[in-house]
């Protein structure tokens, strides 16, 4: 493979979830071609399932995967990242290495791989799969605009996208990382008051969904803050406000905030 085809070429290891959303979007974005795009993954099954739905190239090991590409996605989990890392050999060189490693700093993978090695890092979640994710990146020591912009670019393909300083990273895992399970759980216990109440079950989980979808753009559109939002739907004496005091004497706030910070933590946790 020439350096002119390896400047276009997008290595993953790992081949989860997460990897196929990337890889989705992307090709959806045109920013890569199926061919370009390499994945080192031991479990067979996922490379057969990529082969097929992408027409990517799969059933390379972590060294063949950096040799091939000139952006290599790090997308495993932290307790194998070591044993990834020594078998990514000694190649990586120039090319940009991105890790969507939860909780693990830039600095451990420089150890392995070399201070001179540009890294970026970053916490995607998972509406990615949906194209609405969020992602947060750190750009590592050494890495130029030009690089910065490709990344972005890559996981703009599958959502919004914020640049922050890495000692901010596990904030971000807390909150945007972890909390779709957090909207999960609360679409689910919404549903479930819903079918208290009367509602059939698929009915009350598709007014649950679609409230919280359609709150959450009113947030990102309007540019309003979510307490003004609140207070126009809150009308004296009604059935909103009814509602919202309960969830106050139920300490909503709260125990959402001491999930951000149990979730921040857990990943501070793994980082060392």
């Amino acid at each position: 493979m020439s350096n002119a085809d390896v400047m276009h070429t997008l290595g993953l290891i790992g081949g989860g979830r997460m990897a196929e959303a990337l890889i989705s979007g992307v090709l959806t974005a045109r920013l890569f071609e199926p061919g370009t795009i390499c994945v080192a993954d031991p479990d067979v099954t996922r490379q057969d399932h990529l082969k097929k739905h992408y027409g990517i190239q799969v059933g390379l090991v972590n060294d063949e995967v950096v040799r091939a590409s000139d952006i290599v996605m790090l997308a495993v989990k932290p307790q194998v990242l070591a044993d990834v890392l020594r078998g990514m050999g000694t190649g990586v060189g120039h090319r940009i290495v991105v890790s969507v490693v939860a909780g693990v700093p830039i600095c451990r993978i420089q150890e392995s791989l070399g201070p001179q090695t540009s890294i970026i890092r970053a916490m995607p979640n998972t509406p990615a799969m949906v194209g609405a994710g969020m992602t947060a990146l750190a750009v590592g020591p050494g890495v130029g605009p030009e690089a910065v912009a490709r990344v972005q670019q890559i996981f703009e393909a599958v959502g919004k996208v914020v640049l922050l300083e890495e000692r901010l990273m596990d904030a971000v895992t807390g909150l945007s990382g972890s909390g779709p399970a957090y909207i999960f759980l609360a679409i689910e216990a919404m549903a479930d008051g819903g079918v208290k109440m009367g509602l059939p079950r698929e009915t009350a989980s598709i007014l649950a969904a679609q409230t919280v979808l359609g709150a959450a753009r009113m947030v990102l559109e309007s540019g309003q803050h979510p307490a003004r939002l609140k207070d126009q739907v809150a009308s004296p004496g009604g059935t909103t406000i009814a509602g919202l005091h309960r969830l106050e004497q139920g300490g909503l706030r709260a125990v959402l905030m001491d999930a951000v910070e149990a979730a921040t933590r857990r990943s501070q946790e793994l980082g060392n």
